[in-house]
């Protein structure tokens, strides 16, 4: 399909609310994807194993799963911005609590309850259903892309900072100084506040079907379903390199310098990526690009696991993956617009990212627990490719038809 000849303007109100959602995503993500560098010395200082780790990972991705749906209905009721407050409380808290923790049960608590939930309210849902309603229609995928490509430079600038904290302070004073930075969080969080509609534009909260019918039209819709099923693999993907990576690469004696760059290359690449497909998002099929996305990760891990490994295909590999790391959020949140309007946009982007989370919660666990029974990662790694075969294929026959009130689903 040729793009438009001209694309409405995106009003100065409106970069208010995608700057801010920017830099909330930024450091949010920016912290979260820094957890995997801990593994390591957090493990050899507290005696516990990988799965120990993972698993509280793993369960704060299930929770800021879990939690999404109700988060974005909220965000939808009350305001974004109220709601990323009480985020930032809940993260800084977590930090604080996992850096005093003795034992798993500190760690679970910390990174894994109160992070996850917090990662709910401070991260994709809240912000993209918030920029969803500032932006007309035809640019969302513009602007979803510069605010998920946000989280990827918060990777790309904070990870090497971690590490530099580790080394020089410790993991517990590392954790410490990280949540002072989250409480940054607090001040995006009054950018996040809706504008008033601009004349011309079509930013009214409004537009599309009202949550409980979006609820139900979605419930029955054979595509979203797929959509969601098609994020589980997003989810373990990534979770899975962003925990497992840095210790898959200490095991084959790469030093810790050369983890820290690959997360890094993963964050700067997806700034491209985010980009790249957030605009192509607004001008060709969605779903066909999503579908093209997931095999190229197919691609990409198939070349790392084949090539001999040194530091060069490491970052190589960190590259690739990065370009293709998170164009899947601007395609999936673009997708629930596109079918079912923007007024329950966090509602069902909420739901479609339980089952990101869902698949992050097995791409974390599993890592660690195959490592501990097998002795190393490489059931995952051939699990990832094929997965990545699957999504591809569950997304071409996603009916992205839009769905209004008097419409029945298709299915």
């Amino acid at each position: 399909m040729s793009p438009p000849a001209r694309l409405p303007t995106i009003p100065v109100a409106a970069w208010v609310v995608i700057a801010a959602g920017a830099a909330s995503v930024a450091i949010a993500m920016g912290v979260r994807q820094s957890f995997g560098i801990f593994l390591q010395p957090l493990g050899s200082d507290l005696g516990i194993g990988r799965e120990a780790f993972g698993f509280a990972i793993a369960l704060q991705n299930l929770l800021w799963g879990v939690a999404q749906p109700f988060v974005g209905a909220i965000a939808d009721r009350w305001g974004a911005a109220r709601v990323a407050v009480v985020g930032t409380l809940l993260y800084c808290g977590g930090l604080v609590v996992a850096a005093n923790a003795q034992g798993t049960p500190g760690l679970i608590g910390g990174l894994g309850l109160m992070v996850g939930v917090a990662l709910s309210m401070t991260t994709y849902v809240t912000v993209l259903g918030a920029v969803g309603r500032a932006v007309p229609a035809e640019r969302r995928g513009l602007a979803f892309g510069l605010t998920t490509a946000a989280g990827s430079f918060g990777m790309f600038a904070v990870v090497p900072g971690v590490q530099g904290l580790i080394d020089g302070f410790g993991w517990r004073e590392a954790l410490l100084f990280t949540a002072v930075g989250v409480s940054a969080l607090a001040a995006c969080a009054i950018g996040l506040r809706q504008p008033k509609a601009v004349p011309g534009t079509v930013t009214a909260p409004a537009q599309g079907l009202p949550v409980g019918a979006a609820v139900k039209a979605a419930s029955v819709h054979g595509g979203y379903w797929l959509l969601t099923a098609g994020f589980f693999v997003c989810g373990f993907h990534v979770t899975f390199i962003a925990t497992h990576l840095p210790s898959y690469l200490g095991d084959k004696g790469m030093a810790t310098e050369v983890a820290a760059l690959c997360l890094a290359a993963i964050g700067f690449f997806n700034i491209l990526g985010s980009l790249a497909f957030g605009r192509l998002g607004d001008r060709y099929s969605k779903k066909r690009v999503l579908a093209a996305l997931y095999l190229a990760r197919a691609v990409v891990i198939s070349l790392f696991l084949a090539v001999p490994l040194s530091a060069t295909s490491a970052v190589l590999f960190s590259a690739g993956m990065g370009f293709l790391w998170l164009g899947t959020v601007p395609l999936t949140s673009g997708l629930c617009a596109q079918i079912f309007g923007v007024r329950a946009l966090g509602t069902l982007y909420g739901f479609a990212f339980f089952g990101h989370q869902v698949g992050s919660f097995f791409g974390a666990w599993l890592g660690g627990m195959a490592y501990d029974m097998l002795g190393s990662y490489d059931a995952v790694w051939g699990a990832a490719v094929v997965l990545g075969v699957v999504a591809a294929a569950l997304h071409w026959p996603i009916n992205d038809r839009p769905v209004t009130a008097n419409a029945e689903a298709p299915a």
